[in-house]
């Protein structure tokens, strides 16, 4: 069987192409990746930490402490002490913040729109429903740390 055959070599072009897709859209917002996901996170669920942050868009506390004073710095969130603990800084989204996820959305849900209209509803599904497979076989392959 050569590499092209291989499933996980499939999975990877795709991630790749997945990713080009992304940046090329969030580029045109002046976001990363994780400065995206950070203001969709924010969106969702409410003001957050930066530990609670990292874990959501998978960084470090580390690099999420660099990412999120890059964004407080372009007025895309706020950050305030925590009523609770005073050494923690919640981050919120600001009203531009908003405007401008809205804004990357739009683009990047243009993708979504795109799938949908190259699939059945029922090829949709089942194409869902194997990659939900695929992601759970991933995770049971992958060796366990501590």
């Amino acid at each position: 069987m050569s590499a092209e055959e291989y499933l996980c070599t499939r999975i990877r072009r795709t991630e790749q192409a997945l990713m080009a897709h992304h940046e090329a859209v969030l580029r045109t917002y002046r976001l990363t990746m994780t400065q995206y996901a950070v203001l969709l996170t924010l969106s969702r669920g409410g003001d957050l930490s930066g530990a609670q942050l990292a874990r959501a868009c998978g960084v470090t506390q580390q690099s999420m402490a660099t990412v999120l004073t890059g964004m407080q710095n372009k007025g895309l969130i706020d950050r305030q002490p925590s009523p609770v603990h005073a050494k923690v800084m919640i981050a919120a989204l600001t009203d531009d913040g908003q405007r401008v996820l809205e804004g990357a959305y739009q683009k990047v849900n243009v993708l979504e729109k795109a799938f949908l209209d190259k699939f059945t509803p029922a090829e949709h599904k089942q194409f869902t429903d194997l990659l939900d497979r695929a992601t759970e076989t991933l995770i049971e392959q992958t060796p366990k740390t501590g």
